[in-house]
């Protein structure tokens, strides 16, 4: 059995998945040209050609897709079989993940999670944005892409918006609902759907409603600040399910409709590293407590 030279299919496996020779030379800490010479190495070694320049695109022929289907999961295996007769740190985790989650629903659960798991030792890399992909920020992500070449997803949570505010600044709107919220000043989050007022025209849309010209409108660029505003009785803003708890003292959800965003949250990580112990624990994990407190179609 002749084995192609191992350094160039790990090289392999970075620059497919990231489809980047600059991305994978940061993710190897090597230069480029070296990402580059292992890969001509690994071609000339297979007779095949494995990835297609135009311009600066870059793309796996079919091939290549083939090839990289093959390596992922045996490379994974390779870093699991090898952690395991080291004896190292295997249950030390690094998880990626939104800070508006992190703050509102994991790390209130973590007590529990300790308690079911205790020889899982997880580290928190909270992220504003979507995350990068790769062994260099975390192990393992909760992301709403999952389209990443290489990894798997696991969907735990599809998210829907409702307004609430304060109680004291429900008690002024009067008349039916949902017209009634009109009279109330309204926190649009810019984060949502990226343009300053979008989120309420689209969830005056999906209830046949217009926005009048007349309503009050405040802008934030993150819902933990509006959530923060709605406390203090500045306004109604959209929340999802877990921002707020439904037994919240401060905010109370209005008797109006719901609207579904069309992003879902996965649980991420590399397809060769799925069956990890400690990946596969918390995976269960999430998937339970998701499954709990989070609605899903």
């Amino acid at each position: 059995m002749k084995l192609p030279p191992l350094r160039a299919v790990q090289y392999f496996e970075v620059v497919a998945r990231l489809l980047s020779f600059s991305r994978a030379a940061l993710e190897l800490n090597v230069s480029q040209s070296a990402v580059s010479h292992q890969i001509r190495l690994l071609e000339d070694f297979l007779g095949e050609r494995l990835l297609l320049r135009q311009g600066r695109l870059l793309s796996l022929t079919p091939q290549g897709e083939l090839y990289f289907e093959g390596i992922a999961a045996g490379l994974g295996q390779i870093a699991q079989s090898s952690e395991q007769l080291r004896g190292g740190a295997q249950m030390q985790l690094r998880l990626a993940v939104y800070s508006s989650f992190a703050v509102k629903w994991l790390i209130p659960r973590l007590a529990g999670l300790r308690q079911q798991c205790p020889e899982l030792d997880l580290s928190l890399e909270m992220v504003a944005e979507d995350p990068v992909l790769s062994d260099r920020i975390a192990d393992c992500f909760i992301t709403v892409c999952p389209n990443a070449r290489g990894y798997s997803h696991t969907l735990i949570y599809q998210e829907r918006l409702f307004p609430v505010c304060s109680r004291k600044l429900l008690a002024q709107a009067s008349g039916d609902w949902p017209d009634a919220i009109w009279q109330l000043p309204l926190l649009s989050v810019q984060s949502i759907y990226k343009s300053r007022g979008e989120d309420w025209q689209r969830w005056a849309e999906a209830g046949a409603m217009g926005v009048p010209e007349t309503v009050r409108m405040h802008h934030f660029s993150h819902m933990l600040m509006a959530v923060e505003a709605a406390a203090w009785g500045q306004g109604v803003t959209f929340v999802n399910d877990y921002m707020v708890r439904p037994d919240d003292p401060q905010l109370v959800r209005l008797p109006v409709h719901q609207l579904e965003t069309g992003d879902a949250f996965y649980f991420t990580c590399k397809r060769g590293r799925a069956h990890e112990a400690a990946i596969s624990r918390l995976r269960q994990w999430l998937l339970l407590e998701t499954r709990q407190s989070l609605p899903l179609p």
